[in-house]
């Protein structure tokens, strides 16, 4: 989970281009029916109401002009994602109805190297903060980050807003809310429950992803009715024994599904995804031929991972070691709930690890990304204050190598050989899975759920794209397409669905205490700072006598003197 923004490819037009190429009855030129048309060709967004969208820091994939949405339809259901479109990384979809909302994930994106100093980019919550009263319910599908990370901010604006969700996610979105002091409603649920919340009828679909006890959520209203999958894949051999639901899909397009929101992190991607079991042997060569410390890398979050590594270090008689606050806090919750089995003994704290051999330890860490805060980075710089790179010691990073994060990680890994360590990665070694939906799975579940409208979500502009046209090929009408963005608000009446304005929806930066107070103005700043330096100069002043007293001094910071 987190990010890359190559925002060059308008999704609206490149959807045209496409559907040009595969039919010649298609001429739909999507962001919703292109901007300003609905799905039967008439205009949307009359009388149009221009609003600017330079905010404090805007997101990159959003027009610097937006259209305003007409006012609410009653007896029409309303969706504004606010975060997840034209990028991976702090998901949020808003549903009304009838003025009531329903919130779906609140997730944060990580910074890259051009947002220096910033912590966390947290959803544009400006669209509800004068609604939040009107707030029934937070969804949340799963427990990655990129998906509950902006709770602790949203409860700050409203402390008691329910979270729904199952067992492992809550468990951990409860951790992180008592870190912020806050204590949430909770309501638990489970696969094939149904939850009324206001006028909404929930649900929840048990799905397969890269953590434990995650859900989609289907939504049905008077107005009519959406599936909101979350992050998901089809593996038919899960560690847990709990594969996607697909029977349950199937019943619920029955009933009929006016709008499939689905994961298009891997539209691009064909066939199918291996199953997670798959990597087992590739990390059981790696701690097989490993004569020195294991020290594997992956999310915090990734249970079903760290289950593997656990498993393989029992086998070769190692103890392992949960490295990092997020790592040992989701862990023992995982444990403790029964996701997590762990062999009696096998797991040692940081500082027992001290008396044991080297060969006989694995360090389970996070860092897999690149960051150089986390313990990964901190190692392969020199920094950590209990673990140090030897020869011949071995790094696993088992992850995926998120899209925007390659130079981070390989000038990681680049310390890590330079130290004199063996770095086995996806390059070298199958010791990553994914855990979203190739082609061939999104395939099946078009053709299972059978909806009538299709907006695709969480994935860059080409993987919705790409998810678009796959819709399309399993007979979902090009116009009822939807190619949404960030703010888009897209209205679903009597079963059609389109974009029908836009409300502004920027970055939200955490830096520090600070919580969106920090602009894109000032970010520049910091950037010319940490590449061009800066020049100072002291004079004292007698400002009595107007004389100079000393100086001036003329300081250059990281700034190259000319000679001359």
């Amino acid at each position: 989970m987190t990010e890359q923004r190559h925002h060059n490819r308008n999704p609206k037009k490149v959807m045209a281009q496409e559907q040009k190429k595969t039919s010649k009855n298609t001429n739909s030129r999507r962001r919703g029916s292109a901007r300003g048309r609905n799905a039967n060709g008439s205009n949307s967004r009359t009388p149009s109401r221009k609003i600017n969208a330079t905010r404090q820091a805007t997101a990159p994939q959003q027009d610097a002009v937006l259209i305003a949405p007409p006012k609410y339809r009653k007896g029409s259901m309303r969706i504004t994602p606010l975060g997840g479109l034209g990028e991976i990384g702090r998901n949020m979809n808003v549903i009304e109805y009838n003025g009531h909302l329903l919130l779906i994930d609140c997730g944060v994106l990580f910074p890259e190297e051009e947002q220096p100093g910033v912590d966390l980019i947290l959803p544009d919550f400006s669209y509800i903060k004068n609604r939040l009263d009107k707030v029934d319910a937070l969804v949340l599908t799963h427990g990655h980050e990129d998906h509950i990370g902006g709770v602790p901010y949203l409860l700050k604006l409203r402390p008691d807003i329910p979270l729904i969700g199952s067992k492992l996610t809550l468990a951990f979105v409860d951790a992180k809310c008592k870190e912020h002091h806050q204590n949430p409603t909770k309501v638990e649920v489970a696969g094939r429950e149904k939850l009324k919340v206001g006028p909404f009828d929930l649900e929840f679909v048990n799905v397969t992803h890269s953590i434990p006890d995650a859900l989609a959520v289907y939504v049905k209203t008077p107005a009519g009715s959406l599936i909101d999958t979350g992050d998901i894949k089809l593996d038919q051999l899960p560690l847990d024994h709990r594969i996607t639901d697909l029977v349950e899909f199937g019943k619920i397009g029955e009933k009929g599904v006016d709008l499939l929101m689905m994961d298009s992190t891997n539209a691009e991607v064909p066939g199918f995804v291996k199953p997670e079991t798959s990597i087992g042997p590739a990390l059981d060569q790696a701690f097989a031929q490993a004569t020195r410390k294991i020290i594997v890398a992956s999310f915090s979050s990734h249970v079903h991972r760290v289950q593997q590594v656990v498993d393989a270090a029992h086998k070769y008689g190692r103890k392992v070691v949960f490295v990092g606050r997020s790592m040992v806090r989701n862990m023992s919750i995982a444990a403790d709930l029964g996701y997590l089995h762990i062999p009696e003994g096998t797991v040692v704290d940081l500082k027992q690890a001290n008396d044991i051999q080297d060969d006989k330890l694995v360090f389970m860490c996070t860092g897999s990304q690149g960051e150089p805060m986390a313990a990964l980075g901190r190692i392969a710089d020199g920094n950590h204050r209990d673990i140090h790179i030897n020869e011949f010691d071995t790094v696993i990073l088992a992850s995926s190598l998120i899209p925007g994060n390659e130079h981070g990680v390989y000038k990681v890994i680049n310390k890590l050989v330079q130290l004199g360590a063996k770095v086995v990665n996806r390059d070298n070694a199958a010791v990553h899975v994914s855990g979203h939906c190739n082609e061939g799975e999104l395939l099946y579940m078009y053709n299972i759920v059978k909806p009538k409208c299709a907006m695709p979500i969480h994935g860059e502009n080409r993987h919705l794209v790409a998810n678009g046209l796959i819709a399309v090929k399993t007979g979902v009408d090009p116009q009822n397409v939807v190619l949404a963005e960030d703010g888009d608000v897209v209205d679903l009446y009597h079963g059609r669905a389109a974009v029908v304005g836009s409300v502004p929806c920027g970055y939200v930066y955490v830096d520090g205490d600070s919580v969106g107070e920090l602009t894109d103005d000032e970010l520049e700043k910091r950037r010319i700072l940490g590449t061009e330096g800066f020049v100072s100069a002291f004079v004292v002043v007698d400002t009595d006598n107007h004389e100079v007293v000393t100086g001036p001094k003329i300081y250059l910071n990281a700034v190259a003197e000319d000679e001359s």
